[in-house]
Order: structure tokens, then C-alpha cells, then sequence
């Protein structure tokens, strides 16, 4: 019989009794399997195969999720078949070990490494700082949580066409530098010197990051440094001369903690998950007996 002609609580059965491998190998990367005593059970297990015991708490869990999503109670039988499953699944994780699997398979190695990193990393990720601990944490992430600033600039542009062109094209952008640092009007200028922009600068402010696909980076350096009003030397890119002048800066700044506080609080939260995992990490190496060829390969 397939599940499209099972009733709906017999199909979310077989669906939850179907769901068991992705569990075993969880299981098995986050310690819930433990060795026991082949001689007898203990108290917290349901189950043991091979001595390795399936924990009762393991078993509720199961039984619970499927409670939860077919909102009816697991009668004895479908609780029966979930205890079969996990001693199945944990058969099936030991020969899957035994095979080598863990060290061939790329695959069930990267399952393994995540559910690891999600064992050492899910108790400090849960942690919630004290007040002190995030004004603390905001002083010493300030420069992270600092804007950048913003600069508004006047361009004309002079185009290379070729290496040949490159004398005539510096000096034409020579002679319209002198004539705006002399007051001509810039529009004026551009017409009778300029060049047309494939991407004209924006009349605004702009981020340093957002300026740069403008005018690209040599351009943003000059920028960057240059006293407002003032016309700079032509500045050469990949595509010809620049003359530009800063009409306006914006400095950079710094949002107060009461601003940014919940963004504060969630890198607090992912930076104690990554202390949290190097610790665990350290601590591996140091128990471990690790030997690295040297000169390296």
C-alpha cells in the first residue's frame, strides 16, 4: 500500500517513521548516543545496541514531535515502531563508522563537523549579556559600529582613447583644471574640454565604497584626502583623467548604544559563539595527539 492511500494520520505516521536517518547521524554528532553496560540498562536509556545506548530522552523527544504534528497521542504500537527506528538508525550509524564512512565520505564528514559546531556553540549562542557586558562590548567593537563617511564631489573626466592619446588627453585635462581653479563654471568647462561619462558621479553624498564604483579607487584616494573646494591635479584611471573637486563631507560616525542596541546585542550573541567554538577547538588540540609534517607538503 502506498502513503497516498493511507488515512492522514496513518500517512503522518509513516512520515515520521520514515524521518529516522537524518536523526542517528545527529544524534550520533551531538553525543546522544552514549556507550553503556551491554550486561543491563540504565535507568536514562530505552534502548542499548551493541552498548551503545539510545537515551530515553531521545525516545520522548521522538515521540513528542510526532504528538505534536499529528495532534493525537502515539499508541504502544507506533511508539514500538519508533523505538525499532532508532535502534535501526543507530545499526545503521555503526556500520556506516565501521565502513569508514566518516573518514571517506566527504558528505556524512561535513554533517558530522556542523552538528558538532552546533554542540559547542548552541549554549553561548543562548547566553544573554548584562547590561555592563554590552556597554563594554560597544566600546571595544566601536570602530565595527561606526558609519563611514560620506563625501559629495564635481568631476569632469577626460577620456584616453589610446596610449597615443594620452599626452594630449592629460594636457587638455591640465588646462581645464586651471581654468576651474580660476572660476569658470564647471558645465562650461566640461563642454569644452570634457569628455561625456559612460556613469556620471551623483550630485550627493556618497560612502567611500559606493563612490569608488564611480570613479575607482585612485580617484576615491584623492577624494578622501583632498580640503573641500579646491580643483586637484588630473587624476589617472583605467579610462582617462579625472579633475574633481570635494564640495561636501560628511564625516564618519557613530550611532549611540541606546540607537543600535538590539544589533549590539546580536553580535555579542555570534561573537560568544565563536569565542565559545575556538575555546571548545583548543581544547580538542590540547587533549589530542597532532602531528603536522614538516617542511609542510
Amino acid at each position: 500500500m502506498s502513503n497516498a492511500s493511507l488515512p492522514p494520520a496513518s500517512r503522518r505516521s509513516a512520515r515520521w517513521l520514515a524521518a529516522g536517518a537524518a536523526l542517528g547521524i545527529a544524534a550520533a554528532g551531538y553525543g546522544i548516543l552514549r556507550s553503556g553496560d551491554e550486561r543491563g540498562l540504565p535507568d536514562e536509556a530505552a534502548a542499548s545496541v551493541n552498548g551503545t545506548l539510545i537515551s530515553k530522552d531521545t525516545f520522548t523527544r521522538l515521540v513528542a514531535g510526532y504528538e505534536s504534528d499529528t495532534r493525537e497521542p502515539a499508541n504502544p504500537e507506533i511508539r514500538a515502531h519508533m523505538l525499532d527506528r532508532l535502534i535501526e538508525e543507530e545499526l545503521l550509524v555503526q556500520r556506516g563508522l565501521a565502513l569508514g564512512l566518516a573518514e571517506n565520505d566527504r558528505r556524512v564528514r561535513a554533517d558530522i563537523v556542523q552538528a558538532m559546531i552546533r554542540a559547542a556553540i548552541v549554549e553561548a549562542e543562548a547566553e544573554q549579556p548584562s547590561e555592563r557586558d554590552l556597554e563594554l562590548f560597544y566600546e571595544e567593537q566601536r570602530e565595527y559600529f561606526t558609519t563611514p563617511g560620506r563625501v559629495r564631489i564635481a568631476q569632469l573626466f577626460v577620456r584616453v582613447e589610446d596610449a597615443a592619446a594620452d599626452g594630449p588627453a592629460h594636457a587638455r585635462a591640465e588646462q581645464a583644471r586651471a581654468k576651474l581653479a580660476a572660476g569658470a563654471q564647471l558645465a562650461e568647462v566640461r563642454a569644452a574640454l570634457g569628455s561625456a561619462e559612460l556613469s556620471p558621479v551623483p550630485d550627493a553624498l556618497l560612502p567611500p565604497a559606493k563612490l569608488r564604483e564611480y570613479v575607482g579607487p585612485s580617484v576615491l584616494r584623492v577624494a578622501l584626502e583632498a580640503e573641500p573646494g579646491a580643483w586637484s591635479a588630473p587624476v589617472r584611471s583605467g579610462m582617462g583623467y579625472h579633475v574633481i573637486a570635494v564640495i561636501e563631507r560628511e564625516p564618519a560616525s557613530t550611532p549611540p548604544l541606546a540607537e543600535i542596541r538590539e544589533q549590539v546585542n546580536a553580535k555579542w550573541v555570534r561573537d560568544g559563539g565563536d569565542r565559545a567554538l575556538r575555546r571548545y577547538l583548543d581544547g580538542l588540540r590540547e587533549e589530542a595527539d597532532v602531528r603536522v609534517r614538516e617542511p609542510m607538503p
